[in-house]
């Protein structure tokens, strides 16, 4: 250790010093407590051995100033006095003392000291290096080891700031690999796991700069921020990825589109991040990954944030699905499904503005989807409308509480039907 003696007297701070280099350390020597705070502002130490009576700055003071400047760094220091009194000792712990040495020092007793702060030191020492390896894995996803969803969406929140404060734009990719619970079936949850791995490995490699982020946002499903980012740059970052994955040749023999693994990837830029927010960024994202995946996947879709609002159209009749979409294609993102389970998922990956819903389908199983819709908190406030063959009834408070907010007879027109949605989405 490198160890700091401050001793005004010629004759004590020859003899400890010599203690001190016999016990195996290095000393340093300084005459006042001026004279040891200086050499501390170049010179890093490991332990200080301080005399109390000094002339101009005494112990007790020299340590107040080493401590406030330390701050939390922590360097422990031994007292050295010949008061021996309970006030002395109370005033130099509170000073931020460790240890007391009454004069005339003892060789053996000093070494002894030394010793036992040494082993706190290293303790310490140890520990803040436990601490910070905690630290990193708390961050970390335990498989992937790139950021946990918790830590992606801290750092990403301060990315955000940065692209508001500097108008700058910024783009979200979100990744799901193909048919991965397919994958995990056939070859094994060890295989599905290395899987992941090597999938996480050819994402870094394509992320070439070292603002950009990726994160496991949950299973087979990862996010990527990319910083000053348009919707082409973002494109083309998704389309590297996925000619990646290809050339990594990992084979899926059990997938219904692909031979190897592949992954669907949605993206969406903001270009104005003063209007939207990060869980908008990411809720669209979502979206163009759904649209990714019902195209065909293996593949890349890049909106920009000033894309429509998405509507769920769910009825079993998939030709007035298409119908209804394509009235409401010009000016809203359309989502399309013919079965309330797949309704269901929609809405809690998704999370439209406004599902238009058949009327039946809403009272499946005694109005199961509603209800399960009703009671999670993110799709809780989403309006439902509802599609009738006959004529609508007064709906009743029960239909209301579980986010009904209208009814439309069949056949109906697209200028009432853009007239409701407005109503609700306004």
């Amino acid at each position: 250790m490198k160890i700091l003696l401050v001793e005004d007297s010629a004759t004590l701070r020859f003899a400890m010093r010599n203690y001190i280099i016999e016990a195996g350390h290095t000393s340093l020597v300084a005459q006042t407590g001026e004279e040891a705070l200086q050499l501390l502002e170049t010179t890093p130490v490991d332990m200080i051995i301080m005399d109390v009576e000094m002339p101009g700055l005494n112990g007790f003071e020299t340590t107040r100033l080493i401590r406030e400047w330390l701050g939390g760094h922590w360097i422990p220091i031994i007292f050295v006095t010949g008061r021996n009194e309970d006030e002395s000792y109370q005033e130099g712990i509170e000073a931020g003392g460790d240890d007391y040495l009454i004069k005339p020092v003892s060789a053996m007793i000093l070494k002894a000291k030394i010793r036992a702060l040494e082993r706190i030191s290293e303790m310490r020492d140890q520990l803040n290096h436990l601490n910070a390896e905690l630290e990193a894995l708390s961050q970390l996803d335990s498989l992937t080891q790139i950021y946990n969803r918790r830590t992606f969406y801290e750092m990403a929140t301060q990315q955000w700031l940065i692209a508001s404060r500097n108008k700058h734009s910024l783009s979200v990719l979100m990744i799901d690999v193909d048919h991965f619970k397919l994958y995990n079936d056939h070859y094994g949850h060890p295989a599905g796991d290395l899987c992941l791995k090597k999938l996480t490995q050819c994402f870094l490699e394509c992320l070439q700069r070292p603002l950009d982020l990726l994160g496991r946002y949950g299973g087979e499903e990862f996010i990527v921020l990319l910083p000053e980012t348009d919707s082409g740059g973002a494109l083309r970052v998704a389309q590297s990825i996925n000619v990646a994955i290809e050339k990594l040749g990992l084979r899926h023999e059990v997938s219904p589109t692909h031979h190897t693994v592949t992954v669907s990837i949605g993206g969406v830029t903001s270009t104005n991040t003063t209007n939207n927010s990060l869980e908008e960024l990411i809720k669209h994202a979502d979206r163009a990954l759904y649209k990714a995946k019902h195209s065909g996947r293996n593949r890349s879709l890049v909106d920009d944030i000033a894309i429509h609002k998405s509507i769920l159209v769910a009825h079993h009749d998939a030709a007035y699905t298409q119908s209804l979409a394509q009235m409401l294609s010009s000016q809203y993102n359309t989502l399309i499904t013919e079965s309330a389970e797949e309704a269901l998922d929609i809405c809690l990956d998704i999370h439209p503005d406004v599902i238009l819903m058949e009327n039946t389908m809403a009272n499946e199983n005694d109005a199961r989807i509603c209800r399960q819709l009703a009671r999670n908190q993110k799709t809780s406030n989403i309006p439902i409308i509802l599609i009738s063959d006959t004529a609508c009834q007064e709906l009743p408070a029960s239909d209301a509480a579980l986010g009904i907010r209208g009814c439309l007879e069949m056949p109906i027109s697209s200028e009432k039907l853009l007239q409701k949605i407005q109503q609700l989405t306004a």
